[in-house]
């Protein structure tokens, strides 16, 4: 919390309500996976999201949106997780981290988009 350079009680209640609403999405998301492992990506995730992933990863996106647990676990994996067969399925934290990546990603590629589109040059 000491980054985020909160010097008064508002701030600080700003950046709690901020930080509950991703917790809140990521313990979800944790949840969905375990329970429903079988449904689709995309009723959670953007395809940005979701292909965002895969090549953060280096591998080539699937033609069909996959599965809510193997987006997780490839998420997870770009947090740390391991997906050894004896690990369970990723937590939270994992979760977390390679989520992060995955906004960052995507974030990128959608404002190198709108550079080209308005003809200003990205390299």
């Amino acid at each position: 919390m000491e980054a985020l350079q909160l010097g008064s009680v508002a701030k600080l209640e700003l950046a709690l309500a901020v930080y509950m609403v991703v917790a809140w999405r990521l313990a979800r998301l944790v949840r969905l996976g375990r329970t429903h492992p079988d449904l689709a990506a995309t009723e959670l995730f953007t395809e940005a999201e979701w292909k965002g992933a895969y090549i953060l990863a280096k591998k080539k996106p699937p033609t069909e949106p996959p599965t809510l647990r193997d987006v997780i676990r490839q998420i997870a994996m770009l947090g740390g997780f391991l997906g050894r067969k004896s690990d369970g399925e990723p937590g939270v934290k994992t979760l977390w981290l390679g989520f992060a990546r995955v906004r960052d990603f995507v974030e990128g590629v959608e404002h190198m988009r709108q550079l080209q589109d308005s003809g200003q040059s990205c390299v």
